[in-house]
């Protein structure tokens, strides 16, 4: 089943499409984070404005080297030993689609721990775009029941994973860090 559902969200990426998918925090719409066209979708989607970027998933922490130009070794740290999940926004972003990256040149980036994402993420050998599955200035919905029926047909595919968890879930922590090291809590 998780098998299938990895073949046809990765189907659907590999041709430019928009998922709605669980993730190990809410439901995320994402594409690939290297495909400006389908990244220009989301925002339509989501009615976001571009410069509130959105943060892409990787599987695996070594491969922030692949999308952030110096990672602090503080970095693998937190990631390590964070109880929750948590979202780094770190300088030097490289290899993404231009839409993703701050103006600042930094980059929001999660490595997730959800079987899904982590299984089409490999597939796709690139980062997953994840934003939260609402349109802008609506409540990020808790589970899959509380996500408007404007997202659900806005987007290309649907995982059928998860779907019937009513657990609560939360957006993931987010921090700022530096090169340097010095980190802030942009989320809590």
């Amino acid at each position: 089943m998780l098998r299938d559902e990895v073949h046809k969200a990765f189907e659907v990426v590999k041709q430019g499409g928009i998922i709605l998918y669980p993730t190990d925090t809410i439901w995320g719409i994402g594409c690939d984070a290297t495909n400006t066209e389908a990244i220009q979708r989301i925002f339509e989607l989501k009615q976001r404005p571009q410069e509130k970027s959105m943060i892409i998933l990787l599987d695996a922490d070594h491969k922030l080297e692949s999308y952030v130009a110096e990672v602090s070794s503080i970095a693998y740290d937190l990631i390590e030993f964070a109880e929750n999940p948590l979202t780094l926004v770190m300088p030097g972003a490289k290899n993404v689609s231009p839409s993703l990256i701050n103006a600042d040149g930094s980059i929001a980036v999660r490595v997730s721990k959800h079987p899904f994402c982590q299984q089409l993420i490999q597939r796709m050998r690139k980062p997953l775009v994840s934003t939260s599955a609402n349109i802008s200035g609506q409540p990020s919905p808790q589970n899959f029941s509380q996500i408007s029926a404007e997202v659900i047909e806005g987007v290309d595919y649907v995982v059928n994973v998860d779907q019937h968890d009513l657990t609560a879930k939360k957006p993931s922590t987010i921090m700022r860090i530096n090169p340097d090291g010095l980190f802030e809590f942009i989320r809590r």
